[in-house]
């Protein structure tokens, strides 16, 4: 009788389910739910409570729902008996964090507090604690502290510890009614467990926690703030666990919620990108996995650790056991062609898509796909949402170089593209320049099976092959796998990730490789992506800076 686990993956814009059968990874059954109030960054869900630049919260009691919808339909659609399923594995996008009460009630979800937009899920992308990751930058610097140096010598805004300083200067009234800070993964562990089980994935790249040290001392924390010098053990925990591990098993009113068995395992929770990379059967050191969506994260395993400038993560045991993991991302990517498309394509061009029965993307990659490198003329850097490696900085904004009255949208369309290529070629360069050798590249999320054109852009210039995972769903399927992890071998799941892999994980037949003609040109383009990268993003010109502080 075949056992199945289910992975559920927690995203920016909705929740989905895969149902999975541990022995062969097919994907029985997959199901979406988006988000009723999906990215609230004008204002609170009263509409009357209005939110400044950069702000980008959420709505826990989505993600509650995303549960009763997507887990049903996934049994439905596959006919699967819930006592064939063994495990469930969560991952979530982070670092997205929320204040909770003692009973673990998020405190949006109070009335007292529900118009403070400070008791609300601070999403990733929320940029409004960046004052504060650079003063807690400042201040590691100054005071010699060892931590710093595993995050690239920097701090993002999208960190939880920057978040929670934003939550006690601007409201302290909630930063005093919280009883535990927790990372929205970690929160759903809680509640599909009943047991508060923070993850080592979110802990070590989210929170400045390490394996052998644990979180900053005291008089560090004291440093930044008085009332934050016992932060760790008045409202976060020092109970890590491992990913794969077992955080317990389901409760009865998720059980009732999901129609899932009550009991059944549940791993401990793990950041969406870094539960790709087992879905892309990536579990040795040298192959940098490129998890491709809004945003793009690059994950890397070694058995060394080396503290490398501007790549904001590594830590041990952080994506599998026995490795140091590393991570570096690119703040947008997806999200850049979705801003282009929604405000810069011409009426026409929707027109020519409608009459093609096409949607306005293929009708864009049709035209792009005609150019050569370079034929645009154009040159563009990728910081739509700020630089997250290897700069760093959120106040950092787009550029495009080289528009002319005869440019036309596709131009720019393919520009946007290499740029977001050329980011990631930056951040492999940083790696193999400080001694951490790349010798393949892996892909997975939506665009590497959407889009053909932009996969030959990116092996161009990087001069790589690439391949594929074969899922659509990889940060899903990644996360059903350590849910057959935590079930163990006796349930019918596997003892190790590595086991999961070998029967779970598969790869596309096509790979993208290099056209020796293009990487040339593009070799060429990027030496000049260079000189403007480091001319506006290493403090020769701080125009973009200063611009973003007149908003």
């Amino acid at each position: 009788m075949s056992k199945y686990t289910i992975g559920l993956d927690f995203g920016t814009l909705d929740g989905r389910a895969v149902l999975v059968d541990v022995n062969t990874g097919e994907e029985r059954a997959t199901a979406v739910y988006s988000y009723p109030d999906g990215v609230i960054d004008e204002a609170l869900p009263d509409s009357k409570t209005k939110l400044g630049p950069d702000w980008a919260l959420q709505n826990p009691a989505d993600y509650l729902t995303a549960l009763s919808h997507i887990i049903p339909e996934v049994l439905k659609k596959s006919n699967v008996s819930p006592k064939d399923i063994i495990g469930i594995g969560v991952d979530f996008t982070s670092c997205t964090m929320l204040p909770i009460d003692k009973q673990g009630t998020p405190l949006c979800m109070k009335d007292k507090w529900k118009s403070n937009p400070h008791s609300w899920v601070k999403l990733w992308k929320h940029h409004t604690a960046e004052p504060y990751a650079k003063r807690l930058k400042d201040i590691a610097l100054k005071r010699q502290e060892k931590f710093i140096h595993r995050y690239g010598d920097k701090i993002s805004s999208e960190w939880m510890l920057p978040k929670i300083w934003q939550v006690l200067e601007e409201a302290p009234e909630i930063y005093k009614a919280t009883d535990r800070f927790i990372e929205a993964g970690d929160w759903l562990i809680l509640q599909l467990t009943g047991q508060e089980r923070r993850s080592s994935c979110n802990a070590g790249y989210k929170a400045i926690w390490d394996k052998k040290e644990g979180y900053p001392s005291p008089e560090f924390f004291a440093a930044l703030h008085p009332r934050l010098k016992n932060l760790v053990e008045e409202k976060l925990s020092t109970d890590i666990y491992p990913t794969g591990s077992k955080a317990g098993g389901l409760t009865p009113q998720m059980a009732q919620l999901t129609g899932l068995k009550e009991d059944t395992p549940v791993a401990v929770g793990i950041i969406d990108a870094h539960s790709a990379v087992p879905a892309c059967t990536v579990t040795q050191p040298g192959k940098m996995v490129l998890i491709m969506g809004t945003s793009t994260c690059h994950m890397l395993l070694s058995k060394e650790q080396k503290f490398i400038p501007g790549i904001p993560g590594v830590v041990e045991d952080g994506i599998l056991p026995g490795y140091f993991g590393y991570e570096a991302g690119q703040a947008a990517v997806g999200d850049i062609f979705d801003w282009f498309v929604t405000n810069c394509v011409p009426a026409s061009y929707k027109r020519e898509a409608q009459k093609l029965g096409i949607n306005i993307y293929r009708l864009l990659e049709d035209k792009a796909s005609k150019l050569k490198p370079g034929e645009c003329g154009l040159i563009a850097l990728d910081w739509w949402n700020g630089n997250r490696s290897i700069l760093n900085n959120a106040d950092l904004s787009g550029l495009i170089i080289g528009l002319t009255l005869n440019t036309k949208p596709e131009e720019i369309y393919r520009a946007l593209i290499e740029a977001t290529a050329f980011g990631t070629r930056m951040i492999i360069e940083t790696f193999v320049n400080n001694g951490l050798p790349i010798e393949e590249l892996y892909a997975c999320g939506g665009m590497p099976h959407k889009d053909k054109m932009l996969m030959q852009i990116y092996t161009d210039v990087t001069g790589r092959e690439i391949k594929v995972a074969s899922s659509r769903q990889a940060s899903a399927l990644g996360a059903a796998m350590f849910g057959a992890v935590a079930a163990g071998s006796e349930a019918g799941g596997h003892d190790s990730i590595e086991d999961a892999v070998n029967h779970m994980a598969s790869l596309e037949k096509k790979t993208y490789l290099p056209i020796p003609k293009n990487v040339e040109v593009y070799n060429h383009l990027f030496a000049e992506y260079k000189k403007i990268h480091d001319y506006f993003g290493r403090g020769e010109n701080q125009v973009m800076e200063r611009l973003r502080r007149r908003q």
